[in-house]
């Protein structure tokens, strides 16, 4: 019986979601523990594949379990699972679904975060980036919400990577002020190209230092150039924060 598995995790001491030879990911993590509860290979298939580094408050994923097991013994596998994948890694529900849900192709958006901090701050650092105290965040809104729309983001996503197309549906762009010294950049669409996020993030960031006016960020996608955009940000201060789906509903 296939379930959706709500998970979070800290990207730090990961190589990325995807399973890769010799390398610890989030996948990897997940499908030997429940290879090990289970007793056979179970595989585990996720809503995104975050970057090396990269956060997850809220990941969905989607695996399938002997269709034996009830609600209790969901509850006692996840469980035992948390028990297994370390305290990076935090499994927070798992839910029945129709035999065919799928926890990549049905999302029907994600959203990711990114936070900056402008005062040096030693509990801030391992997930927020800190920013200059100059920049201009009013400037960075504006360019933000430019590329909102369905665009082609060929020019911010990394080269090489295996997708059919670079078109996406950006539906939100936004830089929100949390107190005097952090802020955090909210970014949602119906899908999104490897590296994408940090790439729009460092150019908004030069957008915000005075280094090009908001509206080159048009320029830049029309270039279709990944060499336009600004330099890809840090891994650790970004998030995704969460994915929907038209039939299911993860509690943050």
């Amino acid at each position: 019986m296939r379930h959706f598995l709500h998970l979070a995790y800290a990207g730090q001491p990961f190589h990325g979601w995807q399973v890769q030879p010799g390398q610890t990911s989030v996948q990897g993590c997940l499908e030997e523990a429940f290879a090990t509860l289970l007793r056979q290979p179970t595989p585990v298939t996720g809503a995104g594949r975050t970057d090396a580094g990269v956060n997850a408050r809220s990941m969905i994923a989607h695996l399938d379990l002997p269709d034996h097991m009830d609600a209790s013994g969901c509850r006692q596998l996840l469980r035992s699972a948390n028990a297994i994948v370390g305290r990076d890694i935090a499994l927070y529900s798992l839910t029945p679904v129709a035999a065919d849900a799928h926890a990549r192709f049905d999302a029907s958006e994600r959203e990711y975060r990114y936070f900056v901090h402008t005062r040096k701050n030693p509990f801030c650092r391992q997930f927020s980036w800190q920013a200059p105290p100059a920049l201009d965040f009013e400037a960075m809104n504006a360019a933000a919400e430019m590329l909102i729309g369905r665009r082609d983001f060929c020019s911010f996503a990394k080269t090489h990577s295996d997708v059919k197309t670079t078109v996406c549906d950006l539906r939100l762009a936004r830089w929100v002020r949390d107190n005097e010294h952090c802020w955090h950049f909210e970014i949602a669409a119906d899908r999104f190209l490897r590296n994408m996020v940090r790439a729009v993030v460092g150019t908004l960031v030069d957008v915000g230092r005075g280094r090009m006016a908001p509206e080159t960020v048009l320029d830049i996608l029309e270039r279709h150039d990944r060499c336009a955009a600004g330099t890809s940000m840090p891994a650790e201060a970004l998030f995704l924060w969460r994915v929907d789906y038209p039939y299911y509903h993860a509690e943050p």
